[in-house]
């Protein structure tokens, strides 16, 4: 597999099969992505990954956490998206949210089915692995930019490895819930969790392949 052949097959897959991750795999994974570019050489991000029983516990804490009122929601250290958010970027956002609940068969109305569906964001989307990304919260804007290359280059070895993921920035809503399980210093801020596995292929929602503007859309050429 080349360098566009792994960029054009990455998607955010959600629904995954039970087949186990080798642990060198992984590991062989995380250790080369660290070639990512990093400003200064800083290497800002702290990654933690999840399996077996302590992914099943985690998922275990997230059904109980779900199960509680909306007033015990816990205070997030960034917003996901600004909150005022204008085209074309609200427009991309709607249009792939609506295309995957199209997929799934869950109509606009029936907000019940949709927060069941969001709600398998906690439980990785059935995926037999897991991983926390984290930063020390000294760092700053160009640091997260270091952030999205290790992680967007952990997501094309992945491909390399035949194996998928789905970059989650949701967990982010829950740092609190996040840094008790896995033991994280109050110096360091949750960024994302992602899920990692092999995607099932018979799966309607992971048939669904998201828009991308054309290049004429976000680029111009000076002197080209």
């Amino acid at each position: 597999m080349n360098v566009y052949e792994a960029i054009s097959s990455r998607k955010s897959v959600r629904d995954f099969l039970p087949t186990p991750v080798p642990a060198e795999t992984i590991r062989r994974v995380l250790s080369a992505a660290a070639r990512a570019p990093s400003g200064g050489n800083l290497q800002p991000w702290h990654i933690d990954v999840v399996a077996g029983e302590e992914l099943e516990r985690i998922k275990r804490i997230m059904r109980e956490r779900l199960t509680l009122t909306r007033e015990s929601a816990e205070l997030t250290d960034y917003d996901i998206y600004p909150k005022q958010l204008v085209s074309p970027y609200r427009d991309r956002r709607f249009k792939v949210g609506e295309d995957m609940y199209a997929r799934l068969g869950i109509p606009r109305g029936d907000r019940a089915a949709r927060l069941r569906w969001l709600a398998n964001n906690y439980q990785f989307f059935g995926a037999p692995l897991a991983l926390f990304c984290s930063v020390d919260r000294s760092m700053g804007p160009p640091q997260w930019s270091d952030l999205g290359m290790y992680l967007q280059s952990v997501m094309l070895l992945l491909r390399e490895e035949g194996l998928d993921s789905c970059p989650q920035e949701c967990w982010s809503l829950y740092p609190r819930t996040v840094a008790e399980f896995i033991g994280m210093p109050g110096e360091r801020m949750l960024f994302c969790g992602m899920s990692i596995g092999y995607r099932n292929p018979d799966s309607a929602v992971n048939q669904l392949v998201a828009d991308r503007a054309p290049l004429e859309e976000f680029a111009r050429f000076h002197g080209l």
